[in-house]
């Protein structure tokens, strides 16, 4: 496989001076999907289209991570681009697509921390133009800190997700209901751009690979006619 998230792994890997080590199982990983070979989903992966794209910044060692998130809009969304964030120096490839006339930016992120002149809780691009959703994949405290940092975000509107869009999505991951992972928040805005589809697979894909992770972690059987398996089934 090869996506903007795995490329940006390589890239991190490629600078790197010592080996990463993630928490867990030692055991080998299927360099795919990161589960163990036993618990393997690849097979599992399903094809969808999407009018709107990603941009996913990305702190650090976040591509190196195997319950990094940000891979599987990868998966799922052709249009992903992944580029690795620094305070001192900005990729020109992120700033070319920034540029790209084609596409119509949003940063997404809590609008009680924005101006509220910035913020908007629609997504209504442009006539001739597509969306094109920045996410911050980071802790919550490294992307407030790229919130900050990066001012050449600072021209565009700012999404903000609305309360009764969240409480449908509140989904199991974390004991915060208003904190969710990255391909819960891209799910959102994929709703919100009418891409209805692509919304629903990637949440389905999402439920698909906590499965397989925690099953992996936890040595569990997995249900391939669960609700998850069931639909990305249909689009493999």
């Amino acid at each position: 496989m090869s996506h903007a998230v795995s490329r940006l792994r390589d890239e991190r890997l490629a600078r790197s001076t010592k080996p990463f080590i993630a928490r867990g199982s030692r055991a080998p990983r299927c360099p795919d999907c990161r589960v163990i070979f036993s618990y393997c989903l690849c097979a599992w992966r399903p094809k969808v289209q999407a009018r709107s794209a990603m941009c996913l910044l990305m702190y650090d060692t976040e591509p190196l991570k195997p319950t990094n998130t940000g891979w599987l809009i990868a998966d799922i969304i052709e249009d992903t681009h992944a580029f690795g964030w620094s305070r001192i120096e900005v990729d020109e490839r992120l700033l070319a697509l920034l540029d790209d006339p084609q596409w119509q930016p949003y940063l997404v992120f809590p609008g009680e921390f924005v101006a509220r002149e910035r913020v908007v809780t629609r997504v209504e691009p442009a006539p001739g133009k597509r969306p094109l959703f920045i996410l911050l994949d980071a802790t919550w405290t490294e992307a407030r800190k790229m919130f900050r940092k990066s001012p050449y975000l600072e021209r565009f509107p700012v999404l903000s997700l609305e309360p009764e869009q969240i409480s449908r999505y509140r989904l199991r991951r974390s004991r915060r209901e208003d904190h969710f992972c990255t391909a819960e928040v891209a799910a959102l805005c994929l709703e919100l751009a009418q891409d209805t589809q692509a919304s629903e697979v990637l949440d389905a894909w999402l439920d698909v690979f906590s499965a397989h992770y925690l099953g992996a972690k936890f040595q569990r059987p997995i249900d391939p006619e669960d609700a998850a398996h069931t639909t990305v089934k249909k689009y493999r």
